[in-house]
């Protein structure tokens, strides 16, 4: 079973190990659809489909003919000339995963062969280390990296280009990134809800754009990052904890990904002591906090997010927090339905969908964002770029219009055991016609207390200010107070300040009306 990916890197392996040969011309055969296809350009994969093209070019050599390798050549060549002006943003998934890891795939496969392959290979160097290291640096430093849950889409596939390049062309790629890839597999780990789900998986943890709700295959690709990542790094202390987190879940969950076991998992990496491993991480880059109270299954988990600007699947949601105890009980609203939905950029996208803050000014508008329709004033964060996805291409352009995209900063983390405190200036990230001054401050007191606690000084005091929590299932009200039960797992919220304030619930038909307008999402991407 299993698509082209599966089936041709399979292929391919089991051809070159026991030298199968109908299984061999079977995956030149798979090839060959690609090759003698159209040019694909644009947003869509074309590096994906030269990368597995590359590697059955690789494991399965013997069996291509020679006119059948050169047209792999021209149809690699054609495919990067066609690319050029495609993919450019290195704050973006695209840039990695749609892009240079197929290209980068193919230069080494044909090396030698393929004069146009040194050429390329430089081309594709000289992007890396000018601009898209320095993004992992700028983005990334700490290990979590600002685009958020899209990094589960493409980072597998960049690190396996990167094993290529250090084995094959002696060429480490990590030491370009340092702040980014050494602390990337404690990030991964971080960025699991805790307790292990579906075909023996675990979820990773939602920010901004992308799936996670239901089973899917990225699942174990984050797993199989963290593992490569674990092998090179596997003197230090910290990897050989995650090593021990990865073992909790040994195989791939999706069946036809058992390749990526064989490749990646690695038994002789020695285990640390995952349950006395510190219980938060700090990634500065895209100003995220994670922490749990233990390492069991059933620990109590929190993720805050207050960082800046840089590319098109963040959400405006600076100040945000999740809690997960279970079950997901403070999480993301809405559903990602479509990139520039009428759901997607009038809610799901928008403040009002995550646990933050809105002050609203009734003469505030938003521009076109992600080129659709906005309607909803939902009196949260500005999206005042002058991109339409609010997408920045590089660190150069970004450090040179500072003053649009540094619009958050986390002033204070600390984790002493018992506790941890972790505080954000969120302010610049709304209109400052609107708003002077809004700080958050958090509490986690172990293993299952939060205490918030936010200052907000709008231009004008008539100004409604409203504190949103994103319950994942409709709250029960006791008096003042709320308890938000989902599954096994409880939260109850107390108010402590102001003394006076409106409560309400809203769910049904009317979570989705914004402002008069009803945005509902076109499907359900999971509870």
């Amino acid at each position: 079973g299993g698509g082209d990916h599966e089936m041709m890197i399979s292929m391919g392996l089991v051809c070159a190990i026991e030298g199968d040969e109908p299984l061999g011309r079977a995956a030149v055969d798979k090839a060959m659809k690609y090759v003698n296809g159209p040019i694909r350009q644009g947003h869509v994969t074309f590096g994906g489909d030269l990368a597995l093209c590359a590697i059955v070019y690789d494991l399965c050599y013997d069996y291509w003919t020679e006119p059948q390798r050169r047209a792999f050549w021209e149809y690699m060549n054609k495919t990067v000339d066609a690319n050029v002006q495609s993919e450019t943003h290195v704050f973006h998934n695209g840039w990695y995963g749609y892009k240079h890891w197929g290209i980068g795939l193919a230069c080494y496969a044909t090396w030698g062969e393929n004069p146009r392959a040194p050429e390329i290979l430089k081309t594709l160097e000289t992007d890396w280390r000018t601009r898209a290291a320095p993004a992992l640096e700028l983005a990334g430093t700490g290990g979590g990296w600002a685009e958020g849950y899209y990094i589960n889409y493409w980072l597998y596939e960049w690190l396996f280009f990167c094993e290529v390049a250090r084995r094959c062309g002696g060429v480490d790629y990590y030491g370009d990134a340092p702040s980014f890839f050494r602390s990337r597999a404690v990030a991964g780990m971080f960025e699991a809800y805790p307790g292990i789900s579906t075909y023996g998986s675990r979820r990773p943890v939602p920010m901004g754009d992308g799936g996670g709700r239901v089973f899917g295959g990225d699942r174990d690709k984050s797993l199989s990052a963290r593992r490569i990542l674990v092998n090179y790094y596997r003197d230090d202390p910290a990897h050989q904890v995650v090593h021990s987190f990865n073992e909790t879940t040994p195989r791939s969950s999706v069946g036809v990904y058992a390749y990526k076991d064989f490749l990646w998992r690695d038994e002789t990496v020695p285990k640390g002591d995952l349950a006395g491993f510190r219980l938060s991480h700090i990634s500065q880059g895209p100003g995220y906090v994670y922490a749990r109270g233990s390492w069991d299954e059933d620990a109590t988990y929190f993720f805050f997010k207050c960082g800046d600007r840089f590319t098109a699947h963040q959400h405006l949601d600076v100040g945000h927090f999740l809690i997960y105890k279970h079950e997901e009980l403070a999480g993301d609203g809405g559903h990602y339905d479509a990139f520039g939905s009428s759901h997607d950029v009038n809610y799901h996208l928008r403040t009002i969908a995550h646990s933050t803050i809105l002050v609203h000014d009734p003469s505030e508008t938003w521009p076109g964002i992600r080129a659709g329709n906005v309607t909803a004033n939902d009196g949260g964060q500005h999206h005042n770029w002058p991109h339409h996805n609010g997408a920045v291409t590089d660190p150069r352009q970004w450090h040179q219009q500072r003053d649009l995209y540094d619009i958050a900063d986390i002033t204070a983390f600390e984790d002493r055991g018992d506790y941890l405190y972790v505080a954000g200036d969120c302010g610049r990230a709304y209109s400052k016609d609107k708003l002077d001054r809004f700080t958050r401050q958090i509490v986690y007191i172990r293993p299952g207390t939060f205490i918030v606690f936010d200052r907000v000084a709008s231009t004008d005091a008539a100004f409604a200010k409203t504190w949103l929590l994103q319950a994942m299932t409709t709250p029960r009200q006791q008096g003042e107070d709320l308890v938000i039960t989902h599954g096994k797992g409880r939260l109850f919220v107390q108010r402590l300040l102001p003394k006076q304030a409106e409560v309400r619930l809203i769910s049904g038909d009317q979570l989705y009306r914004v402002g008069g307008h009803d945005s509902p999402p076109s499907r359900d991407t999971g509870p």
